[in-house]
Protein backbone atom coordinates (compact mmCIF):
# COMPACT_ATOMS: atom_id res chain seq x y z
CA UNK A 1 0.00 0.00 0.00
CA UNK A 2 2.93 2.58 1.08
CA UNK A 3 4.49 1.18 -2.37
CA UNK A 4 1.70 2.06 -4.48
CA UNK A 5 0.83 5.69 -2.86
CA UNK A 6 4.44 6.58 -2.85
CA UNK A 7 4.30 6.03 -6.65
CA UNK A 8 0.95 7.55 -7.37
CA UNK A 9 2.62 10.80 -5.33
CA UNK A 10 5.95 10.42 -7.66
CA UNK A 11 3.36 10.38 -10.88
CA UNK A 12 1.72 13.23 -9.96
CA UNK A 13 4.68 15.57 -8.81
CA UNK A 14 5.94 14.51 -12.90
CA UNK A 15 2.80 16.09 -13.82
CA UNK A 16 2.75 18.92 -11.94
CA UNK A 17 6.68 19.80 -12.48
CA UNK A 18 5.23 19.41 -16.48
CA UNK A 19 2.63 21.96 -16.27
CA UNK A 20 4.80 24.19 -14.70
CA UNK A 21 7.70 23.32 -17.21
CA UNK A 22 5.41 24.40 -20.23
CA UNK A 23 4.00 27.72 -18.15
CA UNK A 24 6.59 28.87 -16.92
CA UNK A 25 9.80 30.54 -19.01
CA UNK A 26 11.22 33.91 -19.86
CA UNK A 27 7.66 34.46 -20.86
CA UNK A 28 5.04 33.05 -18.73
CA UNK A 29 1.94 31.52 -19.95
CA UNK A 30 -1.65 31.01 -18.25
CA UNK A 31 -3.44 27.59 -18.43
CA UNK A 32 -5.23 28.92 -21.32
CA UNK A 33 -2.70 30.35 -23.35
CA UNK A 34 -0.61 26.98 -22.54
CA UNK A 35 -3.62 24.54 -23.79
CA UNK A 36 -3.89 27.05 -27.11
CA UNK A 37 -0.21 26.37 -27.87
CA UNK A 38 -0.75 23.41 -28.93
CA UNK A 39 -2.81 24.45 -31.95
CA UNK A 40 -0.92 25.67 -35.36
CA UNK A 41 -3.04 28.94 -35.39
CA UNK A 42 -2.21 29.92 -31.57
CA UNK A 43 0.64 32.62 -31.21
CA UNK A 44 1.82 30.70 -28.38
CA UNK A 45 2.26 27.35 -30.86
CA UNK A 46 6.38 27.88 -31.51
CA UNK A 47 6.54 28.67 -27.79
CA UNK A 48 4.79 25.17 -26.67
CA UNK A 49 4.72 22.83 -29.22
CA UNK A 50 8.21 23.89 -31.16
CA UNK A 51 10.40 25.13 -27.94
CA UNK A 52 9.00 24.33 -24.09
CA UNK A 53 6.96 20.55 -24.93
CA UNK A 54 10.13 18.70 -26.96
CA UNK A 55 12.51 19.56 -24.17
CA UNK A 56 9.99 18.74 -21.01
CA UNK A 57 9.59 15.75 -22.93
CA UNK A 58 13.26 15.50 -23.44
CA UNK A 59 13.66 16.07 -19.38
CA UNK A 60 11.09 13.12 -19.21
CA UNK A 61 13.32 10.32 -21.11
CA UNK A 62 17.16 11.42 -20.33
CA UNK A 63 15.83 11.91 -16.55
CA UNK A 64 14.47 8.38 -16.62
CA UNK A 65 16.97 6.56 -18.82
CA UNK A 66 19.55 8.04 -16.72
CA UNK A 67 18.22 6.97 -13.72
CA UNK A 68 17.51 3.66 -14.69
CA UNK A 69 21.14 3.42 -15.41
CA UNK A 70 22.25 4.14 -12.71
CA UNK A 71 20.24 1.62 -10.95
CA UNK A 72 21.55 -0.95 -13.12
CA UNK A 73 25.03 0.05 -12.14
CA UNK A 74 24.36 0.33 -8.39
CA UNK A 75 22.67 -3.09 -8.75
CA UNK A 76 25.66 -5.23 -10.65
CA UNK A 77 28.05 -3.41 -8.66
CA UNK A 78 26.97 -3.42 -5.22
CA UNK A 79 27.10 -0.64 -3.91
CA UNK A 80 24.59 2.08 -3.64
CA UNK A 81 27.38 4.85 -4.54
CA UNK A 82 28.00 3.48 -7.87
CA UNK A 83 26.99 5.32 -11.34
CA UNK A 84 27.61 5.18 -14.40
CA UNK A 85 30.01 7.91 -14.28
CA UNK A 86 31.86 4.99 -12.32
CA UNK A 87 32.65 3.13 -15.32
CA UNK A 88 33.60 5.94 -17.34
CA UNK A 89 30.78 5.87 -19.94
CA UNK A 90 29.58 9.26 -19.40
CA UNK A 91 33.70 10.76 -19.60
CA UNK A 92 34.27 8.40 -22.60
CA UNK A 93 31.48 9.77 -24.33
CA UNK A 94 32.19 13.22 -23.63
CA UNK A 95 35.70 12.62 -24.74
CA UNK A 96 34.36 11.51 -28.31
CA UNK A 97 32.41 14.59 -28.27
CA UNK A 98 35.22 17.09 -27.74
CA UNK A 99 37.38 15.40 -29.74
CA UNK A 100 35.35 16.17 -32.54
CA UNK A 101 34.44 19.30 -31.76
CA UNK A 102 37.77 20.62 -30.90
CA UNK A 103 39.80 18.61 -34.32
CA UNK A 104 36.96 19.44 -36.94
CA UNK A 105 35.50 22.76 -35.62
CA UNK A 106 33.71 23.30 -38.91
CA UNK A 107 32.00 19.95 -39.24
CA UNK A 108 28.23 19.66 -39.16
CA UNK A 109 26.40 19.44 -35.53
CA UNK A 110 24.29 16.86 -36.26
CA UNK A 111 27.43 14.70 -36.17
CA UNK A 112 28.34 15.34 -32.45
CA UNK A 113 25.60 12.65 -30.98
CA UNK A 114 27.05 9.61 -32.73
CA UNK A 115 30.58 10.63 -31.79
CA UNK A 116 29.32 10.91 -28.43
CA UNK A 117 27.20 7.46 -28.70
CA UNK A 118 30.65 5.70 -30.17
CA UNK A 119 32.73 7.12 -27.67
CA UNK A 120 30.44 5.83 -24.85
CA UNK A 121 30.32 2.30 -26.56
CA UNK A 122 34.21 1.99 -27.05
CA UNK A 123 34.74 3.07 -23.56
CA UNK A 124 32.67 0.30 -22.23
CA UNK A 125 33.97 -1.83 -24.93
CA UNK A 126 37.68 -1.26 -23.50
CA UNK A 127 36.62 -1.66 -19.82
CA UNK A 128 34.76 -5.19 -20.40
CA UNK A 129 38.58 -6.08 -22.49
CA UNK A 130 40.75 -5.12 -19.37
CA UNK A 131 38.36 -6.52 -16.61
CA UNK A 132 37.01 -9.95 -18.46
CA UNK A 133 33.75 -11.15 -18.37
CA UNK A 134 34.67 -13.17 -14.96
CA UNK A 135 35.56 -10.06 -13.23
CA UNK A 136 34.23 -8.80 -9.78
CA UNK A 137 32.59 -5.82 -9.14
CA UNK A 138 35.38 -4.29 -7.38
CA UNK A 139 37.63 -4.69 -9.91
CA UNK A 140 35.12 -3.47 -12.48
CA UNK A 141 34.31 -0.50 -10.16
CA UNK A 142 38.06 0.56 -9.64
CA UNK A 143 39.05 -0.14 -13.34
CA UNK A 144 35.88 2.27 -14.27
CA UNK A 145 37.31 4.97 -12.48
CA UNK A 146 40.46 4.98 -13.33
CA UNK A 147 39.82 4.97 -17.23
CA UNK A 148 37.22 7.68 -16.36
CA UNK A 149 40.57 9.51 -14.92
CA UNK A 150 41.74 9.31 -17.89
CA UNK A 151 38.77 10.62 -20.52
CA UNK A 152 38.62 13.42 -18.06
CA UNK A 153 42.33 14.21 -18.20
CA UNK A 154 42.15 14.09 -22.59
CA UNK A 155 39.23 16.40 -22.69
CA UNK A 156 41.52 18.79 -20.27
CA UNK A 157 44.60 18.28 -23.02
CA UNK A 158 42.26 18.72 -26.01
CA UNK A 159 41.05 22.00 -24.32
CA UNK A 160 44.18 23.39 -23.02
CA UNK A 161 45.79 23.26 -26.32
CA UNK A 162 42.88 23.98 -29.04
CA UNK A 163 41.44 27.12 -27.01
CA UNK A 164 40.04 28.69 -29.92
CA UNK A 165 37.38 25.45 -30.29
CA UNK A 166 36.17 25.46 -26.80
CA UNK A 167 33.31 27.55 -26.58
CA UNK A 168 30.93 24.41 -27.94
CA UNK A 169 33.03 22.38 -26.50
CA UNK A 170 32.66 23.52 -22.67
CA UNK A 171 28.65 24.32 -23.16
CA UNK A 172 28.09 21.33 -24.08
CA UNK A 173 29.87 19.49 -21.24
CA UNK A 174 28.08 21.51 -19.08
CA UNK A 175 25.08 18.97 -19.81
CA UNK A 176 21.85 20.92 -21.45
CA UNK A 177 18.34 21.03 -22.34
CA UNK A 178 18.72 23.99 -24.33
CA UNK A 179 18.13 24.13 -27.90
CA UNK A 180 16.97 20.84 -28.45
CA UNK A 181 13.70 19.65 -30.92
CA UNK A 182 11.74 17.20 -31.70
CA UNK A 183 15.09 15.55 -33.89
CA UNK A 184 16.60 14.76 -30.52
CA UNK A 185 13.90 13.23 -29.24
CA UNK A 186 13.05 10.94 -32.49
CA UNK A 187 17.07 10.39 -32.05
CA UNK A 188 16.77 9.11 -28.69
CA UNK A 189 13.19 7.00 -28.77
CA UNK A 190 15.01 3.88 -30.48
CA UNK A 191 17.15 3.62 -27.16
CA UNK A 192 13.72 3.57 -25.26
CA UNK A 193 13.81 -0.42 -25.95
CA UNK A 194 16.67 -0.76 -23.42
CA UNK A 195 14.05 -0.30 -20.66
CA UNK A 196 11.72 -2.83 -20.70
CA UNK A 197 15.54 -5.18 -20.88
CA UNK A 198 16.49 -3.02 -17.53
CA UNK A 199 13.02 -4.17 -15.96
CA UNK A 200 13.71 -7.97 -17.05
CA UNK A 201 16.67 -8.15 -14.76
CA UNK A 202 14.96 -7.21 -12.14
CA UNK A 203 15.06 -10.30 -10.16
CA UNK A 204 18.48 -11.50 -11.35
CA UNK A 205 19.83 -8.31 -9.63
CA UNK A 206 18.17 -9.27 -6.49
CA UNK A 207 20.02 -12.27 -6.90
CA UNK A 208 23.35 -10.95 -7.01
CA UNK A 209 22.92 -8.38 -3.99
CA UNK A 210 22.81 -11.32 -2.03
CA UNK A 211 26.52 -11.79 -3.17
CA UNK A 212 28.25 -13.59 -6.54
CA UNK A 213 28.40 -17.48 -4.11
CA UNK A 214 24.72 -17.42 -3.22
CA UNK A 215 23.68 -15.91 -6.71
CA UNK A 216 25.74 -18.58 -8.12
CA UNK A 217 24.53 -21.49 -5.80
CA UNK A 218 20.65 -20.00 -6.97
CA UNK A 219 21.55 -20.91 -10.35
CA UNK A 220 22.36 -17.42 -11.26
CA UNK A 221 24.79 -17.00 -14.36
CA UNK A 222 26.65 -13.83 -12.84
CA UNK A 223 28.91 -13.05 -15.81
CA UNK A 224 26.23 -12.99 -18.21
CA UNK A 225 23.90 -10.87 -15.90
CA UNK A 226 26.52 -8.67 -15.28
CA UNK A 227 26.75 -8.17 -19.27
CA UNK A 228 23.52 -7.86 -19.64
CA UNK A 229 23.10 -5.34 -17.14
CA UNK A 230 25.90 -3.00 -18.02
CA UNK A 231 25.45 -3.40 -22.18
CA UNK A 232 21.77 -2.07 -21.02
CA UNK A 233 23.11 0.58 -18.69
CA UNK A 234 25.79 1.33 -21.59
CA UNK A 235 23.16 2.29 -24.05
CA UNK A 236 20.99 4.06 -22.05
CA UNK A 237 24.08 6.48 -20.40
CA UNK A 238 25.69 7.12 -23.93
CA UNK A 239 22.77 7.28 -25.78
CA UNK A 240 21.38 10.56 -23.10
CA UNK A 241 24.50 11.65 -22.97
CA UNK A 242 25.24 11.92 -26.71
CA UNK A 243 21.67 14.26 -26.70
CA UNK A 244 22.31 16.76 -23.75
CA UNK A 245 25.34 15.96 -22.90
CA UNK A 246 27.14 14.73 -19.51
CA UNK A 247 24.43 15.51 -16.84
CA UNK A 248 25.79 14.90 -13.51
CA UNK A 249 24.85 13.18 -10.19
CA UNK A 250 21.95 11.83 -11.84
CA UNK A 251 22.32 8.46 -11.92
CA UNK A 252 23.83 8.44 -8.29
CA UNK A 253 21.21 10.13 -6.64
CA UNK A 254 17.99 8.86 -8.13
CA UNK A 255 18.63 5.47 -7.46
CA UNK A 256 19.43 6.35 -4.13
CA UNK A 257 16.46 8.69 -3.17
CA UNK A 258 14.13 5.69 -4.93
CA UNK A 259 16.26 3.08 -2.36
CA UNK A 260 14.93 5.01 0.32
CA UNK A 261 11.11 5.30 -0.69
CA UNK A 262 10.83 1.65 -1.69
CA UNK A 263 13.42 0.12 -0.57
CA UNK A 264 15.96 -2.66 -2.58
CA UNK A 265 13.77 -4.74 -4.40
CA UNK A 266 14.62 -4.34 -8.05
CA UNK A 267 10.77 -4.71 -9.15
CA UNK A 268 9.81 -1.67 -7.24
CA UNK A 269 13.38 0.18 -7.55
CA UNK A 270 14.08 0.77 -10.91
CA UNK A 271 10.49 1.94 -11.82
CA UNK A 272 10.67 4.40 -8.93
CA UNK A 273 14.29 5.61 -9.82
CA UNK A 274 13.16 6.45 -13.30
CA UNK A 275 10.47 8.24 -12.03
CA UNK A 276 12.83 10.15 -9.70
CA UNK A 277 15.43 10.79 -12.15
CA UNK A 278 12.54 12.34 -14.56
CA UNK A 279 11.40 14.80 -11.53
CA UNK A 280 14.98 15.84 -10.98
CA UNK A 281 15.69 16.54 -14.28
CA UNK A 282 12.54 18.08 -15.11
CA UNK A 283 12.78 20.36 -11.88
CA UNK A 284 16.45 21.44 -12.46
CA UNK A 285 15.57 22.45 -16.08
CA UNK A 286 12.76 24.39 -14.83
CA UNK A 287 14.67 26.49 -12.46
CA UNK A 288 17.27 26.63 -15.00
CA UNK A 289 14.81 28.61 -17.16
CA UNK A 290 13.38 30.70 -14.09
CA UNK A 291 16.17 31.98 -12.08
CA UNK A 292 17.52 34.75 -14.55
CA UNK A 293 15.40 35.15 -17.73
CA UNK A 294 15.68 35.60 -20.42
CA UNK A 295 19.35 33.96 -19.17
CA UNK A 296 19.39 30.14 -18.85
CA UNK A 297 21.57 28.48 -17.14
CA UNK A 298 22.32 24.61 -17.83
CA UNK A 299 19.94 21.31 -16.16
CA UNK A 300 24.15 19.68 -15.61
CA UNK A 301 24.73 22.80 -13.40
CA UNK A 302 21.24 22.64 -11.15
CA UNK A 303 21.68 19.09 -10.71
CA UNK A 304 24.76 19.17 -9.28
CA UNK A 305 23.78 21.91 -7.25
CA UNK A 306 21.15 19.69 -6.06
CA UNK A 307 23.14 16.41 -6.42
CA UNK A 308 26.62 17.72 -4.58
CA UNK A 309 24.49 18.22 -1.05
CA UNK A 310 22.87 14.96 -1.12
CA UNK A 311 25.58 13.45 -2.51
CA UNK A 312 27.81 14.83 0.61
CA UNK A 313 24.69 14.31 3.28
CA UNK A 314 24.84 10.49 1.98
CA UNK A 315 28.74 10.16 2.59
CA UNK A 316 28.30 11.99 6.43
CA UNK A 317 25.48 9.19 6.89
CA UNK A 318 27.52 6.45 6.15
CA UNK A 319 29.50 4.97 9.42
Amino acid sequence: MKTALTSCFLCLLVGLIVALSLSLGAVKLSVEQVISGFTSSSEFYFTIHEYRLPRTILAILVGGMMALSGALVQGVIRNPLASPDVLGISQGAGLAAVLLMTVFPSISISWLPWAALSGGFLSALLLWCLCGSHSNAIKLALTGIAMAALYSSAVDFLMLTRPLEINNALLWLTGSLWGRSWDQITMLLPWVILVPLGFALSKKLNLISLGDDAATSLGQSIPRTRLLALAAAVGLTASCVSICGPIGFLGLIAPHIARRLVGGQHQLLLPCAMLVGMIILLLADLMARIINPPIELSAGIMTAIIGAPYFLWILVKIK
